[in-house]
């Protein structure tokens, strides 16, 4: 299994961009998607994530601004209204947990998201 992770730039406040994450091999292994952030001096943090039922979450920090979706095997997020504390690296994310155990965990390798005027 592979996750690559594209759309990063460099966007002005307010501006809106598209990450997405396109997962190679079977999405039936995962009942879990998401994606992190992680700011220079930061640590890793979660931004979104969606369950295989179709439930969302989201951190606070980006609730009514982000959007986690879904299309085949690509895994997008939508980042409107972008503010400069959204500059990070992007971590796409897929995983499986079963009975309260990680049992897959798999990484993309980053996407850098700059928000500067």
């Amino acid at each position: 299994v592979q996750l690559q992770a594209c759309g990063g730039g460099l966007v002005q406040p307010g501006g809106s961009l598209t990450l997405s994450c396109v997962v190679s091999g079977s999405m039936s292994l995962f009942n879990g998607l998401a994606w992190y952030r992680q700011a220079p001096g930061k640590q890793r943090e979660l931004v979104a994530v969606m369950t295989a039922g179709g439930d969302k979450n989201y951190a606070d920090a980006v609730k009514g601004r982000f959007t986690i979706s879904r299309d085949s095997a690509t895994v997008l997020l939508r980042m409107n209204n972008l503010k400069l504390e959204d500059t990070a690296v992007y971590y796409c994310n897929a995983h499986r947990y079963t009975l309260g155990t990680l049992q897959y965990d798999y990484w993309g390798q980053g996407t850098q998201v700059t928000v500067s005027s």
